[in-house]
Parts: structure tokens; C-alpha cells; sequence
């Protein structure tokens, strides 16, 4: 007897791991562009830069209603402190006492309705600096100083890929998706990970590439046509010698 390495050859697609589209959340001119097409860019980074000026000015001004709000709830608060004093004495009537508690009240809502606007505008100042969500590489952009963007528009200004690791779509027959699993059952197929098998990558001309990779999802329905699944591998990309959309094979 002598050992046997169980396998089998199949095509693939190589697929990003991570896509993201980078689209303003918030309308004006662009001012900045930060980064340089094509290049690596980590998650936060400043990537477009849009004119500030009306969202500042309307945050100093949710800032300054803030103010307002809260300088008439400690006016409130004193009238109310002042009419308690007199009730208990019999100085002011009850409904005096209550008026001057739902003044209060209402001053208490006009602070919190003051303190969320003021939140809102922070927050749409902080748009006004489009960053990347993820981190990876960084395509073309469409858009350059002094254009005019809209908030959430469907044109993206650019889109960021995240290339390590990569993903790489396999085609299975639904028949070998089975003998795989009864291989794995059976111990006749080296294990990644628990039900995972490892995943050799041969290139277009037939070289191995140098990182193994584990079978990570299997899709759970059938394509009719083919009357096969698709298993989705995951390989390490430290060096991004694979680029989403090429056509590789593996074992």
C-alpha cells in the first residue's frame, strides 16, 4: 500500500474580498482630492475634501440655539425653585406652581431638540470629508476640484478594493461537491479547518501559486444550466499578485 493525494482540477474566477463605494453624503464643491489613483489607502482616510463653509456656519449656528435653549431652561428652573418656595408658604396658587413646571418641561425639550440638531450639523460637517471605508486599493475617479457633488447621488466618486486576501469563485458539479464531502467524512482530504478542504492555485501558465487557501463558503443552491454550486475559496494576496476578475484553476 502507499499514500494517494485525493484531488481534482476545476476552473475559477478570482473575486475581491471587500468592494467599497466611496459616494458624498452630503451636497457641495469639491475642494481636495487627497489621494493619489491606483494607490493603497487604509480605513479613515481622508479621500475628497468638500467646501465646509455653509455646514460650519450651520453648526455654529445649532451651537448658538443650543446656547439659547439652555440659558431659558435655567431661567425656567429658577422660576420653578421660586414658585415651589411660595406654594409652600401659600403665596401663589397651584395652577401658578404647575404652569411654572410645565414651563420647565418645555424648556428641558427645547434643550434636547437643541443638543440632536446640533449633533445633525456636527455630524453633516464631518461629511464634508469623504473617507475611505475600508482599506485596500483605490481605482480611478470621475470627479476632480470644483466639481459638484450631490448627497448619496448614484455615480460613485471612486471605489475602494480590499485585495488580501482574495477571494476565488469555483465552479463544483454538484456529483464532485459530494464526493468531497464524503472524502472529508472519510479523512481522505487534508483539512484546513473543520469541513474545510485546502485549495491549491495554479496560474494561466500552469505555475503554482505560493500561498494555500481553504474552501470558505459553499453557495446553497444549484445553477440549473450547469447543474453546479459555486464554492468560494480564500487564498493570502500579501503581494496582490492576484487582481479581481482573472481566470486561474485549482486543485
Amino acid at each position: 500500500p502507499q499514500r494517494v493525494t485525493l484531488s481534482m482540477e476545476l476552473p475559477a474566477r478570482t473575486a475581491a474580498y471587500r468592494i467599497a463605494e466611496v459616494r458624498p453624503q452630503v451636497t457641495g464643491i469639491l475642494q481636495e482630492r487627497l489621494f493619489k489613483q491606483g494607490a493603497q489607502v487604509n480605513a479613515g482616510d481622508v479621500l475628497y475634501r468638500i467646501d465646509p463653509s455653509r455646514y460650519r456656519a450651520a453648526y455654529e449656528r445649532a451651537q448658538a440655539d443650543l446656547e439659547s435653549a439652555q440659558a431659558e431652561l435655567r431661567q425656567a428652573q429658577r422660576e420653578w425653585a421660586r414658585a415651589s418656595k411660595l406654594f409652600e408658604k401659600n403665596a401663589v396658587s397651584e395652577r401658578q406652581r404647575d404652569e411654572a413646571l410645565s414651563a420647565r418641561e418645555r424648556s428641558q425639550a427645547n434643550v434636547a431638540r437643541a443638543e440632536a440638531a446640533l449633533h445633525t450639523a456636527r455630524i453633516e460637517l464631518d461629511y464634508t470629508e469623504v473617507k475611505a471605508p475600508i482599506s485596500g486599493r483605490i481605482g480611478t475617479t470621475l470627479y476632480t476640484e470644483g466639481a459638484l457633488v450631490t448627497a448619496n447621488q448614484a455615480q460613485s466618486l471612486a471605489r475602494v478594493v480590499q485585495l488580501d486576501p482574495i477571494y476565488v469563485d469555483i465552479q463544483l458539479p454538484v456529483e464532485k461537491l459530494r464526493r468531497i464531502r464524503d472524502a472529508l467524512k472519510g479523512g481522505r482530504l487534508a483539512k484546513a479547518g473543520p469541513d474545510q478542504a485546502e485549495v491549491v492555485l495554479l496560474r494561466e501558465d500552469g505555475a503554482v501559486y505560493p500561498h494555500r487557501g481553504r474552501v470558505d463558503v459553499t453557495d446553497v443552491t444549484v445553477n440549473q444550466s450547469t447543474s453546479s454550486v459555486t464554492v468560494r475559496g480564500v487564498f493570502p494576496n500579501p503581494d496582490k499578485d492576484l487582481l479581481p476578475g482573472m481566470y486561474v484553476r485549482v486543485q
